[in-house]
């Protein structure tokens, strides 16, 4: 059997890996208190139960529209498989969230091969409590059920990473190729958080905020010059506030081709496939914009491989 020295575990809220998951997917994620901040587990539960029933016949068609589940795991596979290929004495491996694998199974066998030194690699740039401390505390339960106590490192962000910043640049530059870039408005869309986090000391909003204007100082540094440059936010759910502008609604206002980065999500899913690359596309179309782009995630690219390898 193979024997490594440490491990590296990707850690991501995961996605249906078919239809009959949808209904688990989404009762996991609202029972969880980073995501639905309801005090009392019992009224959590209650409320939670409400949101998915309304929504999972919903949730079902859109991952129809992407074949039937998340591009997530899929992604995530292959990029664990090209990691491993460059690592002799490092098990790289993911757990998710909210669907299989969980982080109780995924750790087992971490301790099963006698590994003692983890890396948890959080797959969100930016950290928040809603994702991030989120993934770390369901890792922090299982080490504890287990009883398996392995030196743990944590990167928790990359947000101002430079070779996070180029690698975004790369992308955005790959997709304009001979296009000119004064003929289009770039759009950083990043997932949406409620404003009510980030009045309690969330620091997403900032760090988001600063991965902006590192991508745009690097673009000018390029002699590259888009029309405007644009932070917005997308995915928001429910009547609460949430953090803005919304993505849709800077749609709207622009006249100009426009190219879209998810700069919040580092692997493609439902909120890049769907909701960026088919729902506001109709929007774009809808409107007249005549040139409508999206940017894929990093995903499993080299330019991201190398990412991970260098900050772990």
């Amino acid at each position: 059997m193979q024997s490594y020295k440490k491990a590296v575990v990707l850690l991501n809220m995961g996605g249906p890996n078919s239809l009959d998951e949808v209904p688990i997917f989404l009762k996991n994620m609202f029972q969880d208190p980073c995501i639905l901040s309801v005090k009392g587990s019992f009224f959590r539960s209650m409320i939670g139960n409400i949101i998915v029933n309304s929504r999972t016949q919903k949730s079902k068609k859109i991952y129809e529209a992407l074949g039937g589940s998340s591009p997530l795991t899929r992604l995530t596979f292959s990029l664990i498989k090209k990691l491993q290929e460059k690592s002799q004495d490092t098990f790289y491996t993911y757990a998710m969230r909210y669907t299989p694998p969980y982080s109780y199974h995924v750790l087992q066998e971490v301790m099963e091969k006698n590994i003692n030194e983890i890396t948890l690699f959080s797959m969100y740039p930016q950290y928040s409590t809603t994702t991030t401390y989120s993934s770390f505390e369901d890792i922090a339960k299982s080490l504890k059920q287990l009883s398996f106590n392995p030196k743990i490192n944590l990167v928790d962000r990359y947000y101002d990473n430079e070779n996070f910043i180029k690698a975004i640049v790369d992308s955005i530059m790959d997709n304009m190729k001979d296009s000119n870039p004064s003929d289009f408005t770039l759009i950083l869309s990043a997932h949406s958080i409620p404003l009510s986090r980030v009045k309690n000391g969330d620091p997403y909003q900032k760090e988001c905020e600063i991965s902006a204007k590192l991508i745009g100082d690097m673009l000018k540094d390029r002699n590259v010059a888009f029309k405007d440059i644009i932070l917005s936010y997308q995915s928001k759910i429910g009547p609460v506030k949430w953090i803005g502008p919304n993505t849709d609604d800077i749609i709207k206002s622009i006249k100009s081709n426009i190219i879209i980065y998810p700069l919040s999500f580092s692997i493609d899913n439902s909120e890049t496939k769907y909701e960026l690359c088919i729902l506001y596309k109709e929007l774009a179309d809808s409107i007249g914009i005549k040139d409508y782009r999206v940017c894929e995630c990093l995903n499993d690219s080299k330019s991201f491989v190398e990412l991970i390898e260098n900050l772990v």
